[in-house]
């Protein structure tokens, strides 16, 4: 099922509201329960499945306001059932101070379209997340 880098891009950044809103289960509607990434909390390890993001959803407290920007989003289209996303993300919060901070990374995140019993979902299957070398 091809997509348009729009909707690629409106999934990405649906997934990214699900994070900073602590919406567990948008999350996991989509992602791939084989979801595997490299993060920086994974200490350089590659993570396979979903526990080891379900534990951040649970210690999620709400944070304060928040606003999430994809900047530059690039999107590659591999054939029907795959996409690749890549762009900077910039989250605008306030610091322990109560002063507005933006905090930066970079993302690369791998979608597919999965056929299931009840019709098909882009979901994605890898996110590669890095902090910027400074």
């Amino acid at each position: 099922m091809h997509a348009t880098p729009e909707e690629l891009l409106q999934f990405n950044h649906r997934l990214l509201e699900s994070i900073f809103t602590g919406d567990w289960d948008a999350y996991r509607s989509l992602c791939a329960e084989d979801l595997t990434c490299f993060e920086p909390e994974a200490l350089g390890h590659l993570v396979v499945g979903m526990d080891f993001h379900k534990f951040y959803f649970d210690l999620a407290g709400g944070g304060g306001p928040r606003n999430v920007t994809m900047a530059n989003p690039k999107v590659r289209i591999l054939g029907d059932e795959a996409a690749v996303v890549a762009y900077t993300r910039l989250v605008q919060k306030l610091n322990a101070d109560g002063v507005p901070v933006t905090v930066r990374v970079e993302e690369t995140r791998v979608w597919q379209y999965q056929s299931g019993a009840h019709g098909g979902r882009w979901k994605m299957v890898h996110v590669h997340r890095s902090t910027p070398a400074s």
